[in-house]
């Protein structure tokens, strides 16, 4: 009798078929793209140009667009989607498989846009109406349009509650006010998650989400906001009287921070394939630069501080990535899972645990990856020279490091007083 290994975890039979058919995708669709996209010498997905208003380059930006179509076609772009509204119904350990294969085969490739991300669908748009699923979700998910989700603010950050951005109702239809900041995706989706408040000094119930066309009178697209990424991708979006009609609600009124946290939750919970296949892919470019890069006539691999820097990254790598698996088992077998309205009590530590443990880890990981490349991993486009910045920015977005370790330790007491 053989016994699974904690790896095995989520390792079913359609992870296998999905990544076989994801390899191939990468080799016959996307390779071809990439040459396209090369020859045109506007940057890379991860290193573009940025056009005179700072913002991705349009050619940059329709290759995604291109892949992601044809990743919708192929049936490879919404596995993390619920079966309910048409997605592969995949448990988040099984996407933990997915995430970190598509992460270290594609790189930092066109191919990791055939692996919706936040511009596409996600755990709180399933909530939509029926009418809002025809319109919005179901063209998500087929790749046609793009999303955005708004929730934070220029002078509000994690403090969601204190968001100043208003939704009144006004027939059939609500009215919404306000500015939204360091939103991904601002400058080109088609369809806005939009947080507001519906009523105020009601706590947790205080908040609503709507989902807002963004051609829609009194919706404007702000200033692109430069960051460390330097991707043309964050910025900021206003709405002045935007009419939203009541279908377009997600979930019911008062859903608003519930629906938040599950799509906040939904990305904390992606780190742990993501950093564990950048995190690998990192570590193989190391070992093959240690073992071809000469000093005084001998690898620099046979160096013991070379060498005591490889197994810090495997070490890390492993560490974390065997703690994300664990987590995500433990979270698909809680009452509603990951995601659930409510969500279970045990749910925001083992959240909370994936992305400190990945967003700590990978940081460390980058960090040696460009020390072992010497003054290669300091050349600017490099891929250790991105995921070192892209590393330090994991720290802040979708919930501080800081904030993660309050809520383990909310966690803990709360399991320790039997509340």
């Amino acid at each position: 009798m053989t016994t699974a290994s904690p790896a095995d975890h989520g390792r079913t039979d359609r992870v296998a078929d999905y990544t076989e058919r994801f390899a191939a995708f990468l080799d016959a669709e996307v390779a071809p793209l990439e040459e396209e996209l090369a020859a045109a010498d506007v940057g890379t997905a991860f290193n573009p140009r940025l056009d005179e208003a700072g913002r991705m380059h349009g050619a940059v930006w329709e290759a995604r667009r291109e892949v992601q179509r044809r990743s919708a076609r192929a049936g490879l772009y919404n596995p993390h989607v619920g079966a309910a509204v048409g997605g592969g119904g995949f448990t988040r350990a099984e996407m933990q498989h997915v995430e970190e294969f598509v992460y270290r085969r594609a790189g930092l490739g066109l191919g990791l846009a055939a692996l919706a991300w936040t511009e596409g669908a996600n755990p709180a748009i399933e909530h939509c109406s029926e009418r809002a699923r025809k319109e919005w979700l179901e063209p998500l998910m087929a790749g046609e349009i793009t999303a955005a989700f708004a929730n934070t603010e220029m002078a509000v950050g994690t403090d969601v509650l204190a968001m100043e951005t208003t939704a009144r109702r006004d027939g059939d239809d609500w009215i919404l006010d306000g500015s939204k900041a360091w939103i991904t995706n601002a400058h080109f989706a088609d369809v806005v998650q939009v947080v507001a408040v519906t009523d105020p000094g009601a706590g947790t119930r205080s908040l609503s989400m709507f989902l807002v066309d963004a051609t829609s009178p009194g919706f404007t697209r702000g200033r692109d906001i430069p960051t460390m990424l330097n991707d043309g991708l964050t910025g900021e979006l206003h709405l002045d009287g935007v009419r939203v009609p009541a279908d377009n609600v997600v979930g019911e009124v008062g859903d608003g921070f519930a629906l938040a946290m599950a799509w906040i939750n939904w990305r904390r919970l992606c780190r742990g394939g993501m950093c564990a296949g950048w995190g690998t892919w990192l570590l193989e470019r190391a070992l093959d630069r240690a073992q071809q890069r000469t000093s005084g006539g001998r690898p620099i691999g046979e160096l013991q501080s070379v060498q005591h820097m490889l197994a810090d990254m495997d070490a890390d790598v492993y560490a974390a990535r065997a703690a994300s698996l664990q987590a995500q088992v433990e979270l698909d077998a809680l009452p509603g899972g990951a995601f659930g309205m409510p969500l279970h009590p045990d749910a925001p530590r083992l959240t909370s645990l994936v992305k400190v443990i990945n967003d700590e880890a990978f940081f460390r990981v980058a960090d040696r990856a460009v020390q072992v490349h010497g003054g290669t991993g300091l050349r600017l486009g490099s891929p250790e020279e991105k995921l070192f910045r892209l590393a330090r920015n994991l720290k802040i977005p979708a919930g501080t490091v800081e904030i993660q370790r309050n809520a383990i330790a909310r966690g803990l007491l709360r399991r320790g007083t039997g509340r």
